[in-house]
């Protein structure tokens, strides 16, 4: 089931909206590509951190 900014995995909740964004492009992409969803959201979600990480954003909403 692809996802988008308003329908996505509990798991992104409490990301930042431009990792969880990218985390959900990743994710979809993944899916196209064959993967589970509990694969590509795993996937997704080290994907987004290390984009987060280079690209100076903040990663999780403050006290997650």
């Amino acid at each position: 089931m692809p996802w988008n900014k308003d329908n996505y995995p509990d798991s992104l909740k409490n990301f930042m909206a431009p990792v969880r964004n990218k985390a959900i492009d990743i994710a979809n992409e993944l899916l196209k590509e064959g993967y589970s969803e509990g694969r590509a959201i795993s996937i997704a979600t080290a994907k987004a951190k290390e984009w987060g990480e280079h690209h100076d954003k903040q990663i999780r909403k403050k006290g997650h």
